[in-house]
């Protein structure tokens, strides 16, 4: 069985295997993903991986409107957490992106709907043969980080969001010799 080259290891690969590329459509995963992503700024997916059941515990399993509510004191505590990445600049990045998550959510209704309509409500299913093939960025991934950087977010660079796409399946980058690629395209 072929899968694509980046999984290398166990936790790696159970996340490709069953949820990279995945369409995403609940807002909480939305949000857990935006986390996600903006934490892994400049650092591996691996690291993420390994954190990331701490970061379900102590960002009160990605609710944002818990999220949006955080003072001093949870900050601090957060930034002397050694299960989450411990860098200021992103913490109050996840409190602001709440703020503004909340914000799309009332007016779009959901943060899905809004986020969906960047890919006309379906996946783009590329079909790249090689890893070097799959950009960093894309037009939409460029347009996304506009829109979310107007209406507030940080940490939402094109390059983020176009990783942040893949993950969430607006965007299928499996390669087309994974067997994933056909499974979730």
């Amino acid at each position: 069985m072929r899968r694509c080259d980046w999984a290398t290891n166990e936790l790696a690969i159970r996340y490709h295997d069953e949820e990279w590329g995945v369409p995403v459509h609940d807002d909480r995963r939305w949000f857990e993903f935006l986390i996600l992503e903006g934490a892994q700024a400049g650092l591996s997916w691996d690291t993420i991986l390994k954190k990331r059941e701490n970061y379900r515990a102590v960002f009160d399993d990605f609710d944002p409107a818990l999220v949006a509510c955080y003072e001093e004191k949870k900050i601090d505590a957060l930034l002397a957490d050694p299960g989450v990445i411990r860098n200021r600049l992103k913490i109050h990045s996840a409190i602001k992106n709440a703020r503004a998550f909340l914000e799309v959510q009332q007016e779009f209704a959901s943060f899905d709907s809004f986020i969906w309509g960047f890919v006309g409500g379906a996946p783009v299913t590329n079909t790249w043969r090689t890893r070097q093939e799959v950009p960093a960025r894309s037009d939409v991934s460029d347009a996304l980080s506009k829109a979310l950087k107007r209406r507030g977010f940080t940490f939402v660079g094109s390059t983020i969001c176009y990783a942040l796409m893949q993950a969430t399946g607006l965007t299928n980058d499996h390669l087309v010799d994974c067997f994933r690629h056909a499974q979730v395209g």
